[in-house]
């Protein structure tokens, strides 16, 4: 089997010959862990650095870390195996609404409940994922979307959970000055937590087999790959991440309601920050992530909560993708210029 076959080499790309010769590809790993460490160390040291406008710096850190987090799981699910789901946040709801019965009713703090929550949504896309299964292509896509509308439907109904005019949740019981740094930190957990989960599956036997299945899932059932199993694990693990950033969202908040988590404009965002990263690798979802929500941010700061936001908004990102359409993570490497610490893959 040559290389442009092996299901392994999908979404890589082959070392060029080096003059450092065997030591090149040491150094690189080597700068990329250093560059990586780096990354870490700040993102861990910003709640503590005298930086000006803390508390928007934070709330803006906590909201793209929570994408970071939602996008490189959803990239479990869509990069890997190709199939695109537009219901992913059910499990966002789902985490949201696990953790705030258990401090509402039981006074747990979704802190110690969040991973708990990663677990429920695990279970619950077991569930689903025996059903939507038995669609593809498109078909799939809508199976998700009705998905999510049941589920929302629920509850918007569901009277124990406020129903439609939701529920307050107990204030967090931290100071004013630096209430937001436990979520901020919540939230970076759950980045680095979901981003190792997809680089580790990337990197994994079950990875190759995700990939083998993205590109011909006939073949692969013929090579003997049990297809139907591996896409229900690809959507229990995906689910983890989502339902725990999701129960630290609505502690934030201190609120739920449906319309907040069973939107499908939060699934789409998952899709577009994953695509524009590029999709099927393991920085895309980060990078695509921070490109949102700094386009979000900039584009809201200079025009508003007005159509023209929306507008630039759009027009900013439809060029990122005219100048990458693999994504810029995946058009990089494509032209052999992605930067090593990038090389995650």
């Amino acid at each position: 089997m040559s290389d442009s076959q092996n299901p392994a080499t999908v979404g890589t790309t082959a070392p060029e010959p080096s003059s450092g010769g065997r030591d090149a590809p040491t150094r690189g790993r080597t700068s990329r862990r250093v560059a990586l460490a780096a990354v870490a160390a700040i993102v861990l040291l910003i709640p503590v650095m005298p930086i000006p406008s803390y508390n928007y710096a934070l709330q803006l850190g906590t909201n793209a870390l929570m994408w970071v987090a939602m996008a490189s799981s959803w990239n479990i699910l869509a990069g890997y195996t190709g199939y695109i789901s537009l219901g992913h946040n059910v499990f966002f709801g789902i985490g949201g609404y696990s953790a705030g019965i258990a401090l509402a009713y039981w006074g747990i703090s979704p802190f110690i409940s969040a991973p708990i929550t990663g677990l429920i949504a695990m279970a619950v896309g077991l569930a689903i994922g025996l059903i939507t299964w038995r669609a593809k292509g498109p078909a799939f896509i809508v199976a998700t979307i009705a998905m999510l509308f049941v589920v929302g439907m629920l509850f918007d109904n569901w009277e124990f959970v406020g129903a439609s005019a939701g529920m307050s949740l107990p204030l967090p019981p931290f100071p004013v000055d630096t209430a937001k740094v436990p979520f901020y930190y919540a939230m970076a957990v759950s980045a680095f937590g979901a981003v190792y989960l997809a680089y580790r599956i990337a990197h994994s036997r079950f990875g190759l087999g995700l990939r083998a299945l993205s590109q011909d899932e006939t073949k692969a059932e013929v090579a003997g790959l049990n297809t139907r199993l591996y896409k229900l694990i690809a959507m229990s693990l995906s689910a983890f991440f989502i339902a725990v950033t999701g129960a630290i969202w609505a502690y934030s908040l201190s609120y739920l309601r449906p319309t907040i988590f069973f939107n499908i404009g939060i699934a789409t965002q998952m899709l577009v920050a994953t695509i524009i990263g590029g999709r099927g690798t393991v920085a895309g979802p980060v990078v695509g992530a921070l490109l949102v929500v700094a386009v979000n941010e900039f584009s809201l700061v200079q025009f508003g909560g007005t159509q023209l936001n929306i507008v630039v908004n759009g027009v900013i990102l439809l060029a990122v993708l005219v100048f990458f359409p693999r994504g810029v993570v995946g058009s990089l490497r494509e032209a052999r210029k992605l930067p090593q610490f990038l090389n995650w893959d």
